[in-house]
């Protein structure tokens, strides 16, 4: 059995930014609590930001760092993301942690080491939601759409290959796990992602109206929700923050309350 507290361990993820601070971030955030890793990601801004819980520390990056716009996000740069994460040394290391919902867990790693992935979700534009993406991003149609397409088909290969380099998946849930084998044929142990759920007191007497918490981002389908309750009439507070903000408050009518981020 591994004893992380005695073992030099590198955590990586995927991207590190202001705009980024989902589910999967604050994994990273408690596993950073309970164990002494040095981190790496793709890009890293919160190093150098005052609020995070990261700031003044060391974090490895690649050279994606540097390209224009970085720090609003790496996924512009798609094609290159497995080449960008292929070319961490982690050679000191006796144990890689991959927090993976892209290409985290396709980092390189040497016969003397165990790779733990920790993943949250397949890539998901490379795989159920390839359709939404294309279409989200224009790009379904004409020579750019060809080209979006060759690249994605690219993506799952490479996403498949990647996966054999992982010792031991973990899942945060068996939808996930379901969602690991079906993409690489790979059994997953599960592990939720810690919740405090005592700040959540017990209420027995319920109130008429819905709430829904979660980044408003197109795979979440918050859109799908909004014209639901338009039809529906019913009251519904939507919490969250994200690039549909403004979208889904525009096509909300006055039962559907987007309050943003809390």
């Amino acid at each position: 059995m591994l004893d992380l507290d005695r073992t030099n361990c590198a955590l990586i993820h995927e991207w590190l930014t202001p705009e980024a601070t989902g589910g999967s971030e604050l994994v990273v955030q408690q596993i950073l609590s309970q164990i002494d890793a040095d981190l790496f990601a793709l890009i890293d801004f919160e190093s150098r930001n005052p609020d995070s819980y990261l700031y003044g520390r060391t974090i490895g990056s690649t050279f994606l760092q540097h390209f224009p716009k970085a720090h609003s996000g790496v996924q512009k740069y798609l094609p290159l993301l497995p080449l960008a994460i292929e070319q961490l040394d982690l050679g000191y290391y006796e144990v890689v942690l991959s927090s993976s919902h892209a290409v985290a867990k396709g980092v390189i790693t040497y016969p003397h080491q165990f790779h733990i992935c920790y993943c949250h979700t397949p890539m998901r534009y490379a795989w159920d939601l390839t359709f939404e993406y294309l279409q989200a991003s224009r790009l379904g149609r004409g020579v750019a759409g060809w080209l979006t397409r060759a690249i994605l088909h690219y993506l799952r290969q490479w996403d498949v290959i990647s996966a054999n380099r992982v010792d031991r998946f973990i899942a945060n849930s068996h939808h996930t796990a379901r969602r690991i084998w079906r993409c690489y044929r790979r059994k997953a142990e599960i592990i939720y992602p810690p919740v405090n759920v005592d700040r959540f007191p017990l209420v027995t007497q319920k109130e008429d109206f819905y709430v829904t918490v979660c980044r408003l981002v197109s795979y979440k389908r918050v859109e799908l929700i909004v014209r639901a309750f338009n039809q529906l009439g019913k009251p519904i507070f939507i919490i969250g923050g994200g690039p549909q903000l403004q979208e889904l408050r525009a096509i909300a009518k006055p039962n559907v309350q987007l309050l943003g981020p809390q």
